[in-house]
């Protein structure tokens, strides 16, 4: 047995232990062979896989130096990471969409920001928001959408994102959303499971107001509260995740423009432990 390695797997068990905030990386999808051996069948799937296997490889390598725990941890494999170099920045476009667990305005500031640092890049290009779905029974309404889009809104005003777009929103309610809106939707996510064919209303107004409708098959719910803490205990076993609560993701893509291909792409996770 390699002494070495069991140590340093203690190490990151005393970190994940200890520590209050994870904040989680999966690194470039396109170029991690250990993710890619595998088809994923759903955006569920594959956002389990990139949690599990991301937990267990920075558990291998986590090292802690002091008696002094971190409240916040950095969950990420370094050689996984592509940062944009200055020089290819104008030759990629940057896109994101942001899963919200929960409600809360600064979980998208910190989300975009997290992004921008783990890219290496000021801004981001588009980003799609996917707020949390409304009380049970209920329908998503402005009122449910508008504290999101503002902060949304703040961030193109800082020069932090260039465009923000919708999901799954209906023509009365984009509608709505473009009336009230400062900055206006760029686009709209429509999820053709729940529709086969775009309905004529919603592409016929967002021709008008030069929305871009865009297809998605991301689910209602993202992760579920249980099945992120099934991925934490595959990615650690043996140690207590019950009182990690998943807050937000964040999926991105750089694609190089002139070519239409995927340089990257990769998963941002954001969790906190809940307090005893």
């Amino acid at each position: 047995m390699d002494l070495q390695n069991t140590n340093t797997n203690d190490d990151g068990k005393e970190l994940l232990n200890h520590g209050k905030t994870l904040r989680l990386h999966t690194g470039n999808l396109v170029n991690r062979s250990r993710l890619k051996k595998k088809c994923p069948g759903s955006p569920s799937e594959e956002l389990r896989d990139c949690i599990q296997a991301t937990l267990s490889d920075w558990l291998s390598t986590a090292k802690t130096t002091n008696t002094v725990f971190p409240d916040t941890l950095d969950c990420a494999v370094p050689e996984a990471t592509d940062a944009i170099t200055p020089e290819e920045r104008d030759e990629v476009k940057v896109s994101a969409k942001l899963f919200l667990c929960e409600s809360g305005q600064s979980a998208i500031r910190d989300a975009v920001e997290m992004a921008c640092q783990t890219l290496a890049v000021s801004k981001l290009d588009s980003v799609i928001i996917a707020p949390p779905g409304p009380v049970e029974g209920d329908g998503q309404t402005l009122a449910h959408l508008q504290p999101a889009w503002e902060e949304l809104e703040a961030l193109v005003g800082k020069q932090k994102i260039a465009a923000i777009g919708t999901s799954d929103l209906d023509k009365e309610l984009l509608e709505q959303l473009y009336n009230w809106a400062q900055v206006k939707p760029s686009s709209n996510q429509v999820n053709l499971a729940s529709c086969c064919v775009m309905p004529p209303d919603l592409t016929a107004f967002a021709k008008e107001f030069d929305i871009q409708l865009l297809t998605h098959n991301d689910p209602k719910e993202l992760m579920s509260a249980a099945t992120f803490q099934e991925a934490m205990q595959e990615g650690a076993p043996g140690l207590s995740t019950t009182d990690w609560r998943l807050e937000w993701v964040l999926r991105y893509s750089v694609i190089v423009k002139s070519r239409g291909i995927i340089k990257s792409k990769g998963y941002l996770v954001s969790a906190t432990r809940a307090s005893p």
